[in-house]
């Protein structure tokens, strides 16, 4: 599917991934909705877009919010055809602590953003695509989700987080499989280390810890290297049910 003259909406696309994210697909053609709670911070990014974005204040985990962002969609560019989910939350918790269990309500509130968002944006995003006209291959649509390294290697303190994007990427496959009938493609980015607003609020010498176990680049990855594969997931396709590492090789430690 080509970028160019395609319709996106992206979670999170204030800030971080998302942001990098909108602003690669705007310059490659596309129109784009973004979809966050940043009222101030995402109307100030449409607006810089001009008649290419639109933002809509968007809670993932409700579903008359996202339905009211897809609806805004539809009426504004005439159709969906990406679906970028970058919205999450990394709310570090130890299950025991001094202060005793860790609060289900903290864990619950993890999974509601990161993989029930997810899910509410992929069936309400993959009921528009159904109205698109097939391309050459009977492509009709992509959906693109965000997990982490630590769905796999997820550190102490991480109970809630892992599982929610082990999720995501759990049901990448899935997903594809219902949806291949259709011709709508599923892709999950598992990134490491980026230099996002999430990993800004981390002490320096966690943040060079991480670096250190980085096998090459010895770097945080770049927002816009994250937009990249985004841009070429969409773009080629023979991608499909798959959790593509975006990481330096990185395999995170224990803490």
């Amino acid at each position: 599917m080509e970028v160019k003259r395609s319709v996106a909406v992206v979670t999170g696309g204030a800030s971080g991934l998302g942001e990098a994210c909108v602003t690669a697909l705007v310059n490659g053609g596309a129109k784009v909705t973004i979809l966050d709670l940043d009222e101030e911070r995402g109307k100030q990014l449409a607006s810089t877009m001009k008649d290419s974005c639109i933002f809509r204040r968007t809670d993932v985990t409700d579903e008359k919010s996202v339905q009211s962002a897809v609806d805004a969609t539809m009426d504004w560019f005439g159709g969906i055809h990406v679906a970028v989910n970058c919205a999450g939350v990394a709310t570090p918790a130890k299950i025991l602590s001094k202060r005793g269990p860790m609060s289900i309500e903290g864990f619950t509130q993890v999974i509601n953003i990161n993989l029930i968002g997810t899910m509410n944006v992929i069936r309400l995003a993959a009921e528009q695509m159904m109205k698109n006209t097939p391309n050459e291959d009977g492509e009709i649509g992509v959906i693109i989700n965000t997990a982490s390294g630590a769905a796999f290697e997820g550190q102490i303190g991480q109970a809630a987080y892992s599982a929610s994007k082990a999720g995501v990427a759990g049901m990448t496959l899935p997903v594809a499989r219902e949806f291949a009938a259709y011709g709508i493609r599923s892709v999950t980015i598992a990134p490491g280390l980026f230099d996002t607003p999430m990993v800004g609020g981390f002490p320096e010498h966690v943040r060079q810890s991480l670096i250190d176990t980085c096998l090459f680049p010895k770097r945080m990855g770049k927002a816009s290297e994250f937009a990249m594969l985004v841009q070429q997931i969409v773009e080629n396709p023979m991608l499909n049910g798959a959790t593509l590492r975006l990481d330096g090789a990185l395999r995170m430690a224990p803490k």
